[in-house]
């Protein structure tokens, strides 16, 4: 959905092969999107809906950030079900410590010789939201 009077777009079907996912270039790929969102486009809200049945795709939403809004009961049927979907979103002004977040956690400091993360992104977005919601 891209809706560009209201400045709103969302991220849908994110299908990465095995080989892609649990990747740097995985998380890079979903920074660039974001970046693009608001740095380019300069859209106000950017939105992760899912199945909420689909557990993966919502601990991924969270771990890149996006806050969990609440539930859309029977929001659609689904191979014959009733489908209740997650809603997730940044919003423009959370973007400046989310983006901070990123920067770190892509930087090649943060990385050892065999590719290991050293910090987590999740830690580097709770630290920047903290410092955020202090100024």
């Amino acid at each position: 959905r891209i809706d560009p009077v209201n400045g709103v777009i969302e991220v849908g079907h994110i299908k990465y092969s095995p080989a892609l996912q649990r990747t740097i270039g995985a998380t890079e790929a979903m920074y660039l999107l974001m970046q693009y969102v608001f740095d380019e486009l300069g859209y106000r809200r950017y939105e992760w809906k899912c199945d909420s049945l689909n557990e993966p795709s919502k601990a991924a939403a969270v771990r890149l950030g996006f806050t969990y809004e609440g539930l859309f009961r029977q929001a659609v049927v689904y191979k014959g079900r009733n489908r209740d979907t997650a809603w997730f979103s940044i919003i423009d002004r959370e973007w400046p410590a989310l983006k901070s977040a990123y920067e770190q956690w892509l930087a090649p400091t943060n990385f050892d010789a065999d590719g290991r993360q050293r910090r987590r992104l999740s830690d580097l977005i709770s630290e920047a939201r903290a410092v955020a919601s202090r100024s």
